[in-house]
């Protein structure tokens, strides 16, 4: 049996398991506030089978099941973020609008009118705590829960909207420089640890550099939105900002998760790279925004530099061995699925690499002799049924590279490694 099919087999099977949510093996009310969660919840289940439904592998009641049941009271507001709340469900919606246009549109429109708000409020919010010479946190800016993960929303339901623009110009203002205790900073250092909290570990802070929690995400958003022809005054300033700072944190072919105090009064000592190549934090999300800033600038060398980059860390035993499950934020799946969308962008030798080591990703994921069956529960057992973490995301991250054809309901804008009607945007 060979990767692809088994991995479609497992995909399958997780997705059998996870068809009806009155039957899900998980209680909501233990963290009811997990209902509302992309990450945890219901509108990240409801996005495989609406990736499914896209590709004709189920039928779509699954998918109205699960939406149904994510339909209801959705909290609003400044404690909503791409991965919670209005936000979270205005995504799963717009993936089932792919697939059924004339579905959900009052909601829908309801819920983007929520973000674009949002959105504008903590674009002001920033810009005030800019002015009074405050240091930024992850929350402010990041992917997960910040104006970068909103603007990926933003960047799918309404390009031209007045939103999106105010995001991109608050990101611009983020690469300025800031001067904090006589040091000068990168506008983007937060005086906590990763976590988001003070921490002993961290007494003055860090620069993060992950897709999910640091500039990364940033540099990915504005670069797509580039791509697509929407570009603010600063905005390919702001590109190279970024670029200058992870190419002097570079190791070879990995980035750190993030940088301290200690390596910047240190210039000639490079922190550790990241353990894993993951989507959130390692090389695989870094190097995918770097493909996606070379090909919006139009830099060649950078493109390959990034693409080689992937594709020598995915390949890496030592890297490989730090990867210990499937998971679409950090493990395997997750990582096929970058090789498979970095491929298809990729230069034609590259793009041949990115594939052969996504094929290698999904042996990894299901190795010859598994039973899908066994294999599935298992996964539902121990990673539960979540989207960046569980068996959800697995069952996703593993159908694009599996049958070679990317995404048709656009899932994976929420993190930020696409963007509808930019498939292959590399061979423009």
């Amino acid at each position: 049996m060979n990767a692809p099919h088994h991995a479609l087999q497992l995909s399958d099977r997780i997705a059998d398991l996870l068809a009806d949510p009155s039957r899900v093996p998980v209680s909501w009310t233990s963290q009811p506030q997990w209902r509302q969660s992309l990450a945890h919840g219901l509108p990240g289940i409801a996005l495989l089978h609406i990736e499914r439904a896209a590709v004709g592998r189920a039928p779509w009641e699954r998918a109205h099941a699960w939406l149904t049941a994510a339909v209801g009271a959705v909290t609003r507001g400044p404690s909503c973020y791409l991965y919670y709340g209005a936000p979270a469900l205005a995504h799963a919606l717009a993936s089932a609008a792919e697939v059924h246009p004339h579905s959900y549109r009052q909601a829908l429109a309801e819920l983007d009118q929520a973000v674009a708000a949002d959105a504008i409020h903590r674009c002001d919010a920033a810009h005030a705590r800019i002015n009074r010479g405050e240091l930024t946190a992850l929350a402010e800016f990041d992917t997960i829960r910040g104006l970068t993960g909103l603007g990926a929303h933003l960047l799918r339901r309404d390009p031209d909207g007045q939103a999106l623009w105010a995001v991109l110009r608050y990101l611009v203002r983020l690469t300025d420089e800031v001067r904090h205790d006589g040091q000068l900073l990168p506008g983007w250092w937060t005086a906590t640890a990763p976590s988001g909290k003070p921490d002993a570990g961290f007494p003055f802070g860090h620069a993060n550099n992950g897709l999910a929690h640091g500039i990364a995400g940033p540099l990915a958003l504005l670069s797509l939105a580039m791509s697509r022809g929407i570009a603010v005054h600063g905005q390919v300033d702001a590109i190279e900002v970024i670029l200058a700072w992870l190419d002097r944190w570079q190791d070879g072919p990995a980035w750190p998760y993030w940088t301290t105090p200690v390596h910047l009064d240190q210039p000639h000592r490079k922190p550790l790279p990241g353990q894993r190549p993951s989507w959130c934090y390692g090389t695989a999300g870094v190097a995918r925004a770097q493909q996606l800033a070379a090909l919006a600038l139009g830099d060649g060398r950078r493109r390959q530099t990034a693409e080689s980059a992937l594709a020598t860390a995915l390949s890496d035993p030592v890297a490989f061995a730090t990867t210990t499950d499937l998971s679409a934020c950090h493990g395997y799946a997750g990582l096929a699925h970058i090789a498979y969308r970095a491929a298809g962008d990729a230069d034609i030798h590259i793009a041949a690499r990115l594939r052969s080591t996504a094929a290698q990703l999904l042996d990894s994921a299901c190795p010859p002799g598994t039973d899908p069956d066994e294999q599935a529960r298992c996964l539902l057992a121990t990673a539960g049924p979540a989207f960046l973490e569980g068996a959800a995301g697995i069952a996703l991250g593993l159908l694009a590279p599996a049958t070679g054809s990317p995404p048709a309901s656009g899932w994976d804008t929420c993190l930020l490694i696409a963007c509808p009607g930019l498939t292959n945007f590399g061979e423009r």
